[in-house]
């Protein structure tokens, strides 16, 4: 019979050539996997996981601010959103997350509240984070703070929007596109009493949809009525706000366009209180789709925003911009969006 004795292992390394001794791996190996690198260099999932749990069984965590002042990078971008409480932003955040750590990337992720003294905050708190670069949503109320850190070598990604004027490359919707299908749509059937629930005003995103909302209503040859444009939020208290005074006018619309699905469910929230019912009594049809859209109780006419090819093609653009030097020539894109329709809208042609 033979006795094993099982010898002592050290609970702590101190450099990753240590731990790769206790693994039999080379420095250069795990320090990939570390990095999240394993998949650019095709290190196997089952070598990956065997260093990840090393490194948890023996407490070591890799410094990875003295790697970023050695190297002059951090491995680290900052991402600005200005409400994390909306599913539009957080898919996008979402998709940008998983993008950057395939790619090898940490992210920051901070919420501006649409607030743009936030904003601004939030910008210089990264910068002073050394971030290696910055996709940012921005409100749109003030660019000069956003060119400011591009022109200081920061390199910059705009996302959703973009910033009129500025060189900061973007990626986005073609929002007046989405806002003329969506109107188009209501107009062929039938519907001449639109109204629009917009948002926040001076926003790109908001200015082209309320353009395509007004080309669509003057394409018809149809008289624009001022007072069934309002709004100043993308939010769902204005939605809700303005919905009931919508309903308060002697001459009420049809249908409402909302600019924003959470402006879309103020307006339900409404109509239910007023006990109007989507679509027998009002149409509504509503810019971007969500998980949920399908399952309302009238299920939503939508236009739906390409988000997952926003934060895919906004990451990569960002890295390509890391690259070469915070470029200033990089392929801004403006995406199309689909109209999805449901039974959120009354034919009333009939």
């Amino acid at each position: 019979m033979c006795n094993f004795v099982l010898q002592p292992m050290n609970r702590k390394v101190n450099n990753i050539k240590e731990l790769a001794d206790q693994l039999k791996l080379s420095p250069t190996t795990v320090s990939r996997v570390l990095n999240g690198k394993s998949e650019i260099y095709r290190i196997s999932e089952t070598t990956s996981k065997k260093v990840i749990a090393a490194a948890r069984k023996f407490h070591y965590y890799p410094n990875r601010i003295a790697r970023g002042l050695k190297l002059e990078k951090t491995e680290t971008l900052g991402l600005i959103i200005p409400d994390i409480a909306n599913p539009y932003f957080g898919s996008i955040a979402k998709t940008i997350e998983v993008e950057a750590h395939q790619k090898g990337y940490s992210i920051i992720l901070c919420d501006s509240l649409d607030d743009v003294e936030t904003e601004t905050e939030l910008l210089y708190l990264l910068a002073g984070r050394k971030v290696d670069g910055i996709i940012i949503a921005p409100t749109g109320k003030s660019n000069e703070h956003v060119v400011e850190l591009q022109q200081q070598g920061i390199p910059i990604v705009v996302i959703d929007r973009y910033l009129p004027g500025t060189s900061l490359p973007f990626i986005t919707t073609d929002n007046y596109a989405g806002a003329l299908m969506a109107v188009k749509h209501l107009l062929e059937k039938g519907h001449q009493q639109i109204a629009c629930i917009q948002g926040n005003q001076g926003i790109s995103a908001n200015s082209d949809r309320v353009k395509g909302y007004v080309d669509a209503i003057h394409t018809k040859g149809i008289g624009l009525n001022e007072d069934w444009i309002l709004g100043d939020d993308f939010g769902e208290e204005n939605g809700y706000l303005q919905t009931k005074n919508l309903m308060a006018l002697a001459d009420k619309p049809t249908a409402i366009f909302a600019l924003s699905n959470l402006i879309s469910l103020g307006i339900l929230r409404a109509l239910k209180e007023l006990g109007l019912t989507v679509p027998d009594d009002v149409s509504v049809v509503s810019f971007d789709e969500q998980p949920y859209s399908a399952f309302l109780a009238c299920p939503m006419t939508t236009v739906e925003q390409p988000r997952e090819e926003i934060g895919n093609m906004a990451i990569n653009l960002l890295l390509k911009n890391i690259s070469e030097g915070n470029a200033v020539n990089l392929n801004s894109a403006m995406l199309q969006p689909r109209l999805i329709v449901r039974e959120s809208v009354k034919n009333i042609n009939i």
